[in-house]
């Protein structure tokens, strides 16, 4: 997501590495990399040249007499290159924002109605609002207004049955007229929203633009909300100036952006017709609605990550009381198979393994190393196959497994039976890690190896790095202490293992 865009501000980045000032004419070649890659990114020319002329104006007359690296509030150095790319990053937050993702519900019905191209996910979108919605309390009413095609209808009763919200629709009936009928009935009925799903049309068919027009005229909506495909461009901003001139809706809701690398549109479309973006439709299931952030999305294209959106995510799919028993039991070694699968099944629910990554600070650069097949969503299915092979003993007994367990399981899974072997490795160092994390944790209070002071232990500030990553380390390797039976278990298991082994070569 947004690789084209990140890639220019991180080449400028590089550029202005090692300068102890911001002149005109370092700041110039920085800002080429950042104009091409706005522009390959399909940003609207006009906005490219204003952003540019604002980032320059702002980086030579504040910093051009900065003479060396000075200290920030945190005592770390602050370089001329990160003063440039905070500029940039105001500068963008200022282009996409400010943003109110409220809806004016204050009449009873309240209407909403989305309109925009055919093919840019009015109807999904139209059912992520209505569960939103729901979820708040209100009782929506979904209108089938596109009745040029019959496949809307049916996708919208579909979404409609899964929300358990009801669908008005009469076959055969004119859009405008269907919808006053609705916003009657929903007054009848009790519903206190109406999300009217029109038929997608181009903005130079002045015929259903019409149409388009006199269904707000007889519904009267709060809320006009153009719904556009972020993959499309500049011809995104030039549609949506069109059906702001004949509509004047009063928001964006900006779809498929998971899946461009460009991005153009997020930056062009408020700028261009000063209306906001009030949602991003991020997946295609219908809880894949976010309110839109300009910070988190400067912070995603600068590389910095987005933490305030990856918690919001995490707190949609995480139920927190049972998140808490999971990790005292998983900081005790008691991590088993099934908990994997769990973990598995959340990560799926917030996306893409890209998406995640791209969200944590500091992973923009890092990401370019990680081997692309690290982070296919696909390796979670194959996991899921082998963990989903083997029996509930296992699942919740790991050590039960053996040479013979896994042979089956790969059967059962599809999988090589290496692959099986890796899985149950990976496996062990993680628990391992996390019951030695627990051990250090644990106990009163102070955690073992604190030395007031050094470079720090990942995660845990002011912990000597040096003896405390050894010992982490040791506790990783060993796992959780072992009773005396479970040590002649293993020991017996391995000799097994030797056996099958010698067996095997004998057979070669």
């Amino acid at each position: 997501m947004l690789e084209t865009l990140s890639r220019g501000f991180k080449n400028a980045r590089l550029k202005l590495q090692g300068k102890t000032t911001l002149s005109e004419a370092n700041i110039a070649e920085a800002l080429q990399d950042v104009r091409t890659s706005l522009l390959e990114a399909d940003v609207e020319l006009g906005v490219t040249k204003a952003f540019l002329e604002r980032v320059k104006e702002r980086s030579v007359g504040e910093v051009v007499t900065l003479k060396g690296p000075r200290k920030g509030p945190n005592g770390m150095q602050v370089t001329p290159g990160d003063h440039f790319i905070r500029i940039c990053h105001d500068e963008l937050v200022a282009l996409m924002g400010p943003v109110d993702p409220a809806l004016d519900l204050s009449a009873n019905p309240s209407v909403v109605m989305m309109v925009g191209l055919q093919g840019s996910g009015k109807t999904t979108t139209a059912g992520k609002i209505a569960r939103r919605l729901q979820s708040e309390g209100k009782k929506p009413l979904l209108v089938a207004a596109d009745v040029y095609r019959p496949a809307a209808i049916d996708q919208l009763v579909t979404i409609g049955r899964k929300l358990s919200l009801p669908v008005f629709s009469i076959k055969g009936m004119d859009p405008v007229a269907l919808s006053q009928a609705a916003i009657a009935q929903a007054q009848n009925v009790g519903r206190d929203v109406v999300i009217i799903d029109t038929a997608g049309r181009l903005a130079i068919d002045d015929t259903l633009m019409t149409e388009l027009e006199q269904i707000k005229e007889v519904a009267q909506p709060k809320n006009i909300l153009f719904v556009c495909d972020a993959m499309i461009g500049q011809d995104a901003v030039r549609t949506a100036a069109e059906f702001d001139r004949r509509l004047s809706f009063t928001g964006f809701v900006l779809t498929k952006l998971d899946g461009d690398a460009r991005g153009g549109a997020a930056l062009s479309i408020k700028e261009v017709t000063h209306k906001p973006i009030k949602f991003l439709g991020m997946g295609e299931t219908l809880d894949k609605l976010d309110d839109f952030r300009p910070e988190g999305l400067a912070d995603r294209i600068l590389g910095f990550g987005d933490v305030v959106g990856l918690v919001k995510d995490f707190e949609k799919v995480v139920d927190k009381e049972q998140a808490e028993k999971d990790a005292q039991r998983m900081l005790k070694g008691e991590f088993s198979f099934g908990d994997f699968l769990q973990q598995i099944a959340m990560l799926k629910k917030m996306g893409s393994l890209r998406s995640l990554m791209e969200r944590l600070p500091g992973m923009g650069d890092l990401l370019e190393q990680i081997p692309a097949e690290a982070l296919d969503d696909r390796e979670l299915v194959k996991v899921e196959a082998m963990i989903q092979s083997m029996t509930n003993q296992e699942r919740s007994h790991p050590d039960l497994l053996n040479e013979s367990r896994m042979r089956r399981i790969s059967r059962g899974s599809g999988r090589d039976v290496q692959e099986v072997r890796d899985l149950y490795s990976r496996f062990k160092v993680v628990r391992g890690m996390m019951g030695g994390l627990g051990a250090m944790m644990g106990g009163g209070g102070g955690m073992p190896g604190m030395a007031g002071g050094g470079a720090g232990f990942p995660g845990f500030p002011g912990m000597g790095g040096g003896r405390a990553q050894r010992r982490l380390a040791g506790m990783a390797s060993e796992g959780p202490a072992l009773s005396a039976d479970e040590k002649i278990r293993r020991a017996k298991e391995k000799k097994e293992q030797r056996k099958a082994r010698k067996a095997n070569r004998r057979k070669r």
